[in-house]
């Protein structure tokens, strides 16, 4: 008997129904070359975004189908990630409403699951995501991969709410688990090239097949270009283009007819000229008059290319870069044990970030340089135990992980930055060699552990009635150091306090501080218990309690610094306690032609790790603190119907209510920050200075989120035949559409997004043995939409941001045999 088959039998504990329906895609256990993961070929016709009786997932680390997991769960499959140009994390969510994603560079990025996970925005080393993004069994730590193309990939099940009982990182959102295609004992191949607007290229091609009687080997690579979509009127070039090449291989060994092995590697290497953030907008602060955007470039003399965003124009000064590296090697053993599964997974992931950033957003030689080059490395090793006995069945594992960061940046300021951050009633103000080539070098280091035992068991009292209850024990073990060194233009160091008045000024532009070998280490128990329910075999209804956390961190970007020693009492943040609640139901009907899905949650999070500012830096540029309390609660419904094999439609909605419920030392929005009046609560110093400024924001949104947000589409398609191939002509459409959301910490009435609507077409054939040609236009419509709007330093009232992609077309030709 071969695993595939066994994990398939191991349903019959697992499945909370009465009456198991057999399925359009069998396993047949008939060849001893049979491998785990070769039934997914088969699968590929039916893997759909709404989740349907056919489709196979792994999410409680089993083969079962979607439909008879009691998690909210959304799954998209090969067919469609090609057919609607998903090629990574981004273009994904606009299939999901409750996955977000925003970015403003692959290390600032935040990958949310119904607006939890890491506040837009917000990167910092020292602490944990909220959501966890898996590639065939291996966590990856860097958001940067929700970046990169996906490579040769079967399907994506997206997970929301708690993770942690059954996976190896404890994630309180939610979880993306990728899986690639496995190698097989049959030989078969794929190719795919893409061509469309603004100089889109894109290739993808794979391919598997035997190198023995017992071992199979497959190789995928794919490669995207396109070019920039802000042209840079400064250098005469387009800037925020895709550059990416991946390439991914593995080599399947079946040891015996008990054990396989599969051997895995993995290369990603983007290298654009990105990522600049365009002027948006003005936005009155309480600064003086005189340090406010208008009258500071006015004293230049200077003027944007355009204040209008959508016209796409920079003239941006300072070099850009994006270079993102990510690469791995895994090796995963399977063992059948006769009454279970026994899987190890051992990995070794990096990841090397060369940017280079142009901070002050503008023309001028405000901030030259500005960058933070890292180098991780990671190590995973996961054991885990799938096991049922008589009426239950469980999980048992053990996870460990061991991080290793280290960030060199730089950030050097220009000869217009004296003007630009002094105060114009300073005459050093108009001296520009007080500030033009101050530098402040920053050595960053992270050392971060994590080990954890989890476990999960799935109790069928009766046929109907199913409990799960799950429990996790994790230890973390993190410590880190801080340390940057200011130098003037001159090479001389810029001391922590006293000095001349020049070296007052440097150091409010620039502050030095340090602090070494900050610990922080804590254990932590989570938990949850899931109640099932299948009055029949198309019903099946659940409840869920989960109490988890995030682990607390530490705060790598800098501390306040308040006479010329850094405030180590904020270095350390507090873990999250998250208490959710879910009350699901997954239904079928019409002998399951129809789906329909509807998921209430309630989360409720205490200490939420979020962005603290200190009066004077960007909201990228903030320290970590913990707001007493946010909550997030709503509904989902996902829709799907496939009356005939000629017509399919899917609709998936959300619903999403959210606020802080207690946050009195937020950041201040920016039409409040730098003058001291307003919804201010009282904090050392006086505005405009180092010295933090906090606002009471209970009650507000959080950023990122849409009250409301859906998706949907359809398929329809006629038999055909052309050039003498049988097949079928097709036209397909899906389109997603969200209401305003905040795009700062702070709600700020500069940094709201107004919803938008975006619609993507698709026609074209597919013939019968294999053969896939379309005509595609993304944003059909041409809507004009930001992605992210974010303040910039200083609190000049300069408001920059990421305009989306414009309309966009081309075609694509894939093959498969």
């Amino acid at each position: 008997m071969s695993l595939t088959t066994l994990s398939l039998l191991l349903l019959s504990s697992a499945a909370p129904f009465v009456e198991q329906e057999a399925v359009d895609v069998t396993v047949q256990d008939t060849a001893p070359t049979t491998v785990p993961g070769e039934q997914r070929r088969n699968e590929e016709d039916v893997q759909r975004s709404t989740a349907a009786s056919e489709i196979v997932v792994t999410a409680r680390r089993r083969s079962e189908q979607a439909q008879d997991v009691p998690i909210p769960i959304s799954v998209v499959g090969v067919k469609e990630l090609d057919n609607t140009g998903s090629f990574n994390v981004a273009r994904l969510a606009q299939l999901q409403p409750t996955l977000q994603f925003y970015s403003t560079n692959p290390r600032n990025s935040s990958v949310n699951i119904r607006g939890l996970g890491a506040p837009l925005g917000l990167t910092n080393d020292g602490i944990d995501q909220g959501v966890g993004v898996y590639i065939d069994q291996v966590y990856f730590s860097r958001v940067a991969v929700a970046t990169l193309d996906f490579l040769d990939v079967q399907q994506v099940e997206t997970l929301r709410g708690p993770q942690g009982t059954l996976y190896g990182k404890n994630t309180v959102a939610g979880a993306i688990s990728i899986t690639s295609n496995a190698p097989s004992f049959n030989f078969e191949g794929r190719a795919e090239v893409s061509l469309g607007s603004l100089g889109f290229r894109q290739a993808k091609a794979s391919i598997s097949g035997p190198l023995g009687e017992t071992v199979a080997a497959r190789f995928g690579v794919a490669a995207t270009g396109r070019r920039g979509t802000v042209y840079n009127v400064a250098t005469g070039n387009y800037v925020n283009e895709q550059d990416n090449i991946g390439l991914r291989g593995a080599i399947l060994w079946r040891a015996s007819d008990a054990l396989d092995l599969t051997l895995s590697a993995d290369y990603n290497r983007q290298d654009p000229e990105c990522c600049a953030q365009i002027y948006v907008r003005y936005g009155p602060t309480q600064r003086a008059a005189a340090r406010q955007y208008p009258a500071l470039t006015a004293a230049f003399g200077y003027a944007v290319p355009s204040t209008n965003p959508f016209d796409r124009l920079t003239d941006v000064d300072a070099d850009l870069n994006a270079t993102n590296t990510l690469g791995g090697v895994s090796l995963r053993g399977e063992l059948d044990l006769g009454s279970g599964t026994l899987t190890s997974v051992t990995a070794w992931r990096f990841w090397d970030w060369l940017p280079a950033n142009d901070r002050d957003f503008t023309g001028l030689p405000i901030t030259t340089l500005s960058q933070n080059p890292t180098r991780q490395d990671q190590f995973t090793q996961e054991f885990r135990y799938a096991g049922d006995g008589n009426g239950f069945d469980y999980v048992l594992g053990a996870f460990a992980f061991y991080q290793d960061i280290h960030t060199t940046g730089t950030q050097r300021q220009g000869p217009a930055a004296s003007r630009w951050l002094i105060n114009p009633s300073n005459a050093l103000s108009n001296d520009p060699t007080v500030l033009d080539g101050l530098t402040a070098s920053n050595d960053i280091r992270l050392k971060n552990f994590s080990g954890a035992l989890f476990g999960k068991l799935n109790w069928q009292l009766t046929d109907q009635l199913t409990l799960s209850p799950g429990v996790r024990l994790n230890y973390d073990d993190k410590v880190g150091s801080y340390v940057s060194i200011v130098r003037d233009g001159q090479g001389n160091p810029v001391p922590a306090t006293g000095g001349t008045a020049r070296q007052v000024e440097q150091r409010a532009a620039l502050t030095p501080q340090a602090f070494r070998d900050e610990a922080y280490r804590a254990w932590n128990v989570s938990y949850d218990l899931t109640a099932s329910y299948a009055p029949s075999r198309d019903v099946l209804v659940y409840a869920t309690y989960a109490h988890t956390f995030k682990s607390g961190g530490l705060n790598l970007n800098g501390v306040p610094v308040f006479n010329g020693v850094a405030q180590t009492q904020f270095a350390q943040v507090k873990p999250e306690q998250v208490d959710h609640f879910e009350l699901g139901a997954k239904t079928q009907f019409w002998d399951r032609k129809v789906t329909l899905n509807a998921t209430g949650f309630w989360t409720v999070i205490k200490d939420y790790q979020a962005l603290v500012n200190d009066g004077a830096n960007a909201t990228l540029r903030g320290y970590l603190a913990n707001a007493g309390e946010v909550r997030v609660r709503g509904v989902e419904v996902d829709f799907s119907i496939r009356p005939s094999e000629r017509f399919s439609l899917y609709a998936n909605g959300a619903y999403t209510d959210h606020e802080y419920v207690e946050f009195t030392n937020a950041p201040c929005p920016p039409e409040l920050a730098g003058g001291g009046s307003g919804a201010v609560i009282g904090a050392p110093g006086t505005p405009g200075t180092n010295s933090p400024i906090a606002c009471d924001i209970s009650g507000q949104w959080l950023p990122g989120i849409s009250n409301w947000a859906f998706s949907f589409g359809g398929e329809a398609n006629q038999p055909a035949s052309i050039l003498g191939k049988a097949g079928e002509v097709y036209l397909g459409v899906d389109a997603s559409t969200r209401s305003k959301f905040s795009s700062n910490a702070s709600r700020s009435i500069y940094t709201d997004i107004e919803g938008y609507a975006l619609t993507n077409l698709r026609l074209g054939f597919r013939s019968d043995d294999g053969i896939n040609v379309f005509a595609w236009v993304r944003n059909a419509f041409d809507v004009e939409y930001f992605d992210v709007l974010a303040t910039t330093p200083g609190n000049t009232g300069l408001i920059a941001g990421n305009v989306g992609d414009p309309r966009t077309w081309g075609g694509t030709v894939s093959f498969s045999f």
